[in-house]
């Protein structure tokens, strides 16, 4: 294993002889000898590397431009310099891959908007080597959360003939050409099929067998929203509990947002130190304020009430029955309680038909996680284990049942209170960051007409 830029740069003492590998970020040459920056992507700093006129390789100093690729020996060394530890004395010079002069990251600012034309070469900015840093951080934080706490990583299907959220607006596949829909059952699988909007439900499957499961995949959303915040391919966290109640459901999504919040000030503090300088200038201070404020838990109807009396033009209507918007949630979080919020018990109109309904007939077992700067990152629900009320639900929101008969079949055989909730792994990636589009912190953005690369 090669060493590391970012080891190198940790290291207690002078070594005589180390050998890295990375990208050009910078050349500036002085008679006789240069000063190269030299990046590998393993953290937000660059190597300084000096050579002269006598290392080997030095004549071919000119094609070490921005972009081009090296591998360098020399004698790691106190830096005179102001602002870093160490610099490399190079004993020897091998350009890897030469960039010539069309190569677009030169050494200026860069609009996230231009970076997303070249998605491909994004991540060698300091901006979004950041960011797929703590992409990659936090998806080990979210498995390190669940395995301590005993849940089981189930994998749910990519392909699926299920709507969870019963809104169509899934991405059909069929194998079938012409009128896909004139003989569904000679396609591919024998029926229609989608690409996945959530592993909910084949996850219940699991939490009735294993007890406490989560999944972490790609889900899909056919939505023509051309926002900051969608995406047409996405990540999904979905932890599902039996045993447990809207009450237990709660406790886990705060107490996951309040855990993320904390890894990522823990171990991302570096590449956090960027967003803050560069990006959102209130990022830490935020995500302390999640860390230390207790939630406040409020029930829809009293939400509402706040937002209607609260003396503020909002671009969106408050009523009731309405879901709540960004503009509201971060209202609640920002202005009104000054600390995350959870609200809960939401109507049931405006909820799938598989949450819990309520004594009151009226609403039903929602839960919404909010944040500062963000609003909802998490949406979840204590879920409906009886069987007859099930049926009732699904004919409320006009759904076959027939199309469901091995969810219900979970019902017949020893159902139990079980509960779970959904939360976007961009989304949570945007809180984390301050990066406010979520084009910026997914690799490859899948958006409405776009899916480049």
């Amino acid at each position: 294993m090669r060493t590391l830029i970012k080891h190198v740069l940790a290291a207690k003492e002078p070594q005589e002889a180390i050998t890295v590998h990375g990208w050009v970020r910078t050349r500036r040459d002085s008679k006789g000898f240069s000063f190269l920056e030299l990046n590998d992507g393993s953290c937000l700093a660059n190597l300084q590397v000096v050579a002269d006129a006598a290392t080997p390789g030095y004549d071919q100093i000119a094609h070490f431009t921005t972009g081009a690729s090296a591998v360098i020996e020399g004698k790691l060394v106190a830096s005179p310099a102001a602002g870093q530890k160490w610099e490399l004395r190079a004993t020897r010079l091998e350009l890897v891959g030469a960039a010539d002069a069309t190569y677009p990251l030169q050494k200026k600012g860069h609009t996230p908007e231009f970076l997303r034309t070249i998605a491909h070469l994004r991540p060698r900015s300091n901006l979004f080597g950041a960011v797929f840093r703590v992409r990659s951080r936090l998806a080990f934080a979210v498995h390190q959360f669940f395995q301590d706490r005993d849940f089981i990583y189930v994998h749910t299907p990519i392909i699926t003939a299920s709507d969870c959220e019963g809104a169509g607006e899934m991405f059909r596949v069929t194998a079938l050409k012409g009128n896909v829909d004139e003989k569904p059952e000679a396609d591919f699988f024998g029926k229609r099929t989608y690409l996945t909007v959530s592993g909910q439900l084949e996850g219940e499957t699991f939490a009735c067998a294993l007890s406490n499961i989560y999944t972490f995949g790609p889900t899909f959303r056919a939505e023509n929203s051309n926002t900051a915040r969608h995406a047409a391919e996405f990540w999904m966290i979905e932890p599902e509990m039996a045993f447990c109640d809207l009450q237990g459901d709660m406790d886990l999504g705060e107490e996951f947002v309040k855990a993320m919040a904390r890894y990522a000030l823990e171990h991302c503090a570096e590449d956090l130190g960027l967003f803050a300088k560069f990006v959102d200038k209130g990022l830490l201070e935020r995500l302390k304020f999640v860390v230390e404020r207790p939630f406040v838990r409020l029930p829809y109807t009293e939400a509402v009430n706040i937002l209607q009396k609260a003396g503020k033009k909002f671009e969106f209507p408050v009523e009731y029955g309405l879901n709540l918007q960004s503009e509201h949630e971060r209202f609640l979080t920002e202005e009104h309680c000054k600390s995350p919020v959870t609200v809960f018990n939401y109507p049931r109109e405006i909820k799938p038909f598989y949450m819990r309904l309520n004594e009151d007939g009226k609403t039903v077992t929602a839960m919404d996680v909010l944040v500062p700067g963000i609003g909802e990152v998490i949406g979840g629900a204590q879920r409906e284990e009886r069987l007859e009320q099930l049926l009732e639900n699904m004919k409320f929101h006009k759904l076959t049942p027939a199309d469901y008969g091995w969810y219900l079949d979970l019902r017949r055989y020893g159902s139990v209170p079980h509960a779970g909730f959904g939360l976007g792994f961009e989304r949570l990636l945007m809180f984390l960051t301050g990066v406010s589009n979520i084009r910026d912190v997914i690799p490859f953005p899948r958006t409405p007409g776009n899916a480049e690369f």
